[in-house]
């Protein structure tokens, strides 16, 4: 029996690259050999392909291979970029479709499609460098609906990356200034005191439409203020399954849900949330959930005796199904 050609994509453009790599080692080192032949194929920082180590262009890397894995994170890999040359290569892959995953990874245009859909969030003002205000209007702006602590995200960054808590009203200007001043946009969020957690979604899974893995309760030492779960830091701890009432674990499933359909996202995702007095709030959605072995995904994957294995073999059917 012919094996499968598995072309599992990894590195990227974005500061997500190292997490990539070992997403990306993780998901070569899980396919069983007997059913699956994997094609490692590197893009650099620079945007270039590589296979087998040489320089490719993405037609020749693709060229024979049956279904892709998508293991980038961030930048091209979730943009849209990457799903538009294997669209256009005519190859199959799993994961969100090129704007389900473009509209994800952008913060701002995320909490535009939440905000309608009645999703809860922390309340948020985003600011551009075509806004005719200057970084103290904007603080002003922001102080206007809602005080301190505040977190300031770049737009389209992800595994915490660019993230600054800010205490208090006077330090804001320079922040959102940095932020600017670097990514072009910035993202003023208020600072939802909580316990944090992240939950995986599987589309078509166990026989159920959307399935929901236990979600992760994630224990924060003391002085952190935020946490990216995919990170493997040391000074915080998860929790798989979470110890939350059970109420609370079918809200945070609802929530992750609602996201992922309002997004149309496609075979898979992951959500980060905040559990608070007076609810469960949205973080932000990931289209390409991070899967290296310190990352929260496969361990709520083997919470329900599955696999990281079995997770794989799962979303090739699904990529191959055209699902």
């Amino acid at each position: 029996m012919a094996r499968t050609i598995v072309g599992v994509l990894r590195g990227g453009t974005s500061s997500e690259y190292p997490l990539s790599l070992k997403t990306g080692a993780a998901i070569v080192a899980a396919l069983p050999q007997e059913r699956y032949e994997t094609r490692d194929i590197l893009i650099d920082k620079r945007g270039v392909w590589h296979l087998r180590g040489m320089p490719s262009t993405p037609a020749h890397a693709l060229r024979q291979v049956d279904v892709v894995l998508n293991a980038l994170h961030g930048g091209i890999g979730e943009d849209g970029t990457v799903q538009r040359i294997l669209e256009r290569a005519g190859v199959a892959y799993a994961g969100s479709r090129a704007l389900p995953a473009a509209l994800s990874l952008n913060k701002i245009r995320a909490r535009e499609v939440f905000t309608a859909a009645s999703i809860p969030m922390p309340r948020a003002v985003a600011f551009s460098l075509h806004n005719q205000m200057d970084t103290r209007e904007m603080a002003d702006a922001v102080f206007s609906l809602f005080g301190p602590p505040y977190i300031v995200k770049p737009p389209s960054e992800g595994s915490s990356h660019g993230i600054r808590y800010v205490a208090t009203i006077g330090a804001l200007p320079d922040v959102v200034g940095d932020v600017l001043d670097e990514y072009g946009s910035a993202l003023v969020e208020e600072y939802v005191l909580g316990e944090h957690a992240t939950i995986g979604l599987i589309e078509n899974f166990r026989n159920e439409q959307l399935y929901a893995l236990p979600g992760a309760h994630i224990d924060l030492s003391e002085g952190m203020r935020y946490f990216d779960p995919n990170q493997g830091d040391e000074r915080a701890q998860h929790r798989v399954p979470s110890t939350f009432a059970h109420e609370v674990k079918q809200r945070i499933a609802d929530v992750a849900r609602k996201a992922h359909q309002a997004l149309s996202l496609a075979h898979f995702s992951d959500a980060d949330l905040v559990v608070t007095r007076h609810g469960v709030y949205l973080l932000e959605v990931n289209a390409s959930p991070t899967l290296h072995e310190d990352a929260v995904f496969p361990k709520m994957l083997e919470a329900v005796g599955s696999s990281l294995t079995e997770f794989l073999e799962h979303a090739i059917v699904l990529a191959r199904r055209g699902i």
